[in-house]
């Protein structure tokens, strides 16, 4: 019978922290990477002298790789150990952003970001896994809530810092300013990080579910995009999303007839488990909508320059990140499902507050809504994801944390597209056969008005989900409980 408890490895307190800093040094790179060559492409457009549908492939190759073999990879961390894969993503990372900074032409750049890509996916995939592998249950929330810090941090830093960067230098900078970041995560991680504990017996690797999900994912995600690009009915997006289809069920068939798969389905007859990562993934429908349809408002309705754009973009993700290890520490004291709900809450709320926005609206109104959902988004995630790393047994954080990292990115792609195609909805509605670069402000403002209310919506369900999640696990259905029977 597994011990369904994270214990953590025997180590003093300064060494705990040690492991924190390391980790989160790491996946501050690997989360900064995501949005800061956004602001490059126009510079990568005319630099390669390329299309920029080409240049956003640079953008595309990284996500599709970080998030397309993420399980296998979670998994692999289980098998081998998680700080030797860890320090191997970090070593890839470094590596391929130098190869990045030096790419003589935008081909081989999208080759080197592929490399990026495959180095973050260990690094984003695992680090949660490690921490919650050497705090104590104790500490878990608190721990759990640093990193989400560290992720929002990052994802809210990128913009910023790349526009920063690209003042100083040229765009090769953005890549070339992690090689000594880099270098500094991996030798603290060899250092201070303890080795994971393994199993005695001899653990197989599912190959087969690695390579069915690598098509599931890849052809979900490129047909989300194409879907966006090119609208969900065309041949392009169908196809793709039919593939994805086939692979998905040919995946859990296998999963079902393996001894040892990639993924344990029983894994999600454990509700609080189950249910705490379909909030996820609904809260990052919401929050990735909203980093696509924000700034049309802010710079198509308000006119506001693009420096003050990014300021304002930043106050969300900041607030969350300062929030994050507050509400890790109260989910420690008063349980994780009553933070999750206060947060859902909030968002709720401030969603709803965000839908009255319009052409009148000052500054202070934008702040005011935008820091109570920071707020909200905070008080959600630590609880949420310190749920998920508690509800499996230990030698299955790897594949837990993969799974909070997937319902991100599937998040991130059903929310550009699904918010992304509501907004544009919306605004043709009003001015037909005008997009929303030409929209006039008043379309702008009923179209994010109506995506905002949509996104409350949308929240409801995972408010309502964790106020019920109490009363479905008091009937025995932990995946513990599952396997002694």
């Amino acid at each position: 019978m597994p011990d369904l408890q994270a214990k953590p490895r025997t180590l003093a307190a300064s060494q705990r922290w040690l492991v924190m800093l390391s980790v989160s040094l790491g996946v501050f790179m690997s989360t900064l990477d995501v949005g800061i060559i956004n602001v490059a492409l126009p510079t990568l457009v005319q630099y390669f002298q390329t299309s920029f549908p080409r240049a956003q492939w640079a953008v595309l190759a990284y996500q599709l790789i970080s998030s397309s073999l993420v399980l296998g990879a979670t998994r692999l961390g289980d098998i081998w150990g998680k700080k030797h894969l860890f320090l191997s993503g970090l070593i890839v990372f470094t590596v391929s952003s130098l190869l990045c900074g030096i790419a003589p032409s935008i081909d081989w750049l999208i080759g080197f970001r592929s490399l990026q890509g495959l180095g973050s996916l260990f690094i984003s995939g695992l680090g949660l896994a490690i921490v919650t592998e050497v705090f104590p249950s104790s500490e878990r929330g608190r721990a759990v809530g640093i990193i989400g810090s560290v992720v929002s941090l990052g994802v809210a830093l990128g913009p910023s810092i790349g526009g920063l960067l690209l003042g100083w230098a040229d765009w090769r900078i953005l890549f070339l300013i992690n090689v000594p970041l880099g270098f500094i995560a991996s030798f603290l991680v060899g250092w201070v990080v303890p080795a994971s504990k393994q199993k005695k017996e001899k653990q197989r690797f599912d190959l087969l579910g690695t390579l069915l999900a690598l098509v599931t994912l890849s052809n979900f995600a490129l047909g989300m995009t194409f879907g966006q690009s090119e609208g969900f009915n065309s041949g392009s997006a169908l196809w793709l999303l039919f593939l994805a289809a086939i692979a998905l069920v040919s995946f859990l068939a296998v999963e079902v007839l393996l001894e040892e798969p990639l993924l344990e389905l029983q894994i999600f007859r454990n509700s609080r488990l189950s249910v705490n990562l379909l909030n996820n993934w609904l809260v990052f429908i919401v929050l990735t909508g909203g980093l696509l349809i924000t700034p049309f408002f802010l710079e198509r309705v308000k006119q506001y320059p693009t420096s003050k754009v990014g300021l304002l973009l930043a106050v969300s993700p900041v607030v969350s990140g300062l929030i994050a290890p507050v509400a890790g520490t109260l989910s420690d004291r008063f349980g994780s499902r009553l933070i999750c709900l206060i947060g859902l809450g909030l968002m709720i709320g401030s969603c709803l507050g965000i839908s009255t926005l319009d052409t009148q609206s000052t500054e202070q109104d934008y702040v005011l809504r935008y820091l109570v959902f920071g707020t909200g988004l905070g008080l959600f995630r630590s609880p949420n994801d310190s749920t998920v790393m508690g509800a499996v047994p230990r030698d299955r954080l790897g594949i837990a944390s993969g799974l909070l990292s997937l319902s991100r990115t599937l998040g991130v792609n059903v929310g550009v597209s699904v918010i992304g195609a509501v907004f544009g909805l919306l605004i043709t509605n009003l001015a037909p056969g005008k997009d929303v670069s030409v929209a006039p402000a008043q379309a702008v403002v009923a179209g994010f008005q109506g995506s905002y209310r949509l996104a409350a919506l949308i929240l409801c369900g995972a408010a309502v989900t964790t106020a019920v999640v109490k009363h479905q696990k008091s009937k025995g259905e932990s995946y513990g409980e599952e396997i002694r029977r």
